[in-house]
């Protein structure tokens, strides 16, 4: 038992330091560095641009998932492409069936995005549907998070701004009382930014761990 504990505490070291950067830097990003005015609290209104901290957590599961290897960071970096794309669709096409305050509409194209998802299985070893699906709902939790723009009329604000967000008129369906109000090519971006920095941190831990494993791995009797 201490013998496996041992052999795992390279990679548990790695992972603890690089997800309490990533958490730091990504909060930081999002609510201190690019942002768009100051909200008088001492945080600041989040740019369009965002640095999502659990989406990169979902990719970086991906890349252990698949394999943990180069094979694996190009399955992880495809599947969260595909998501995002997924995703889009849904958020752009979704509404147009059927908007506020309809839900039908968006489980309709979820349907159909999800037979398009895993049927492109059949494309090679290298689309990996579990990572898929995990970026489409890391996109579509974000969408809801800041106001369901387009299902919901006005849902990601009229801009970016502090005095659009002081009107209710203007101000979005974000949390936050619209703070986090974001047009939907704006959430497809910054999630896959975000999930895209998960794969790197996937790379960078086992990287890590292997530096660490030397140090304070196991040894050899």
């Amino acid at each position: 038992m201490l013998q496996r504990l041992r052999a795992t505490l390279p990679l548990s070291l790695s992972i603890a330091v690089l997800a309490a950067v990533w958490v730091d830097v990504s909060l930081n990003f999002t609510f201190h560095w690019a942002t768009a005015g100051d909200l008088g609290n001492g945080l600041a209104l989040p740019g369009n641009l965002q640095l999502i901290a659990p989406a990169a957590f979902v990719s970086w599961a991906t890349f252990f998932a698949a394999g943990a290897d180069g094979s694996a960071m190009r399955k992880a970096i495809a599947s969260s492409l595909s998501g995002c794309v997924g995703a889009f669709a849904l958020m752009a096409m979704g509404p147009k069936v059927a908007g506020l305050p309809d839900f039908w509409g968006l489980a309709v194209v979820v349907g159909v995005i999800a037979t398009i998802v895993v049927l492109a299985s059949a494309a090679g070893e290298w689309y990996f549907v579990p990572g898929v699906f995990g970026a489409f709902a890391s996109t579509v939790f974000w969408w809801i998070a800041t106001g369901l723009d387009g299902w919901a009329p006005g849902g990601g604000g009229a801009a970016n701004t502090l005095k659009a967000l002081g009107d209710p008129t203007t101000a979005g369906a974000g949390a936050f009382g619209g703070v986090l109000s974001t047009p939907i090519l704006w959430v497809a971006i910054s999630t896959f930014a975000s999930l895209l920095c998960g794969c790197l941190l996937g790379l960078m831990s086992v990287k890590l761990a292997g530096v660490l494993g030397s140090v304070i791995g196991p040894k050899e009797q």
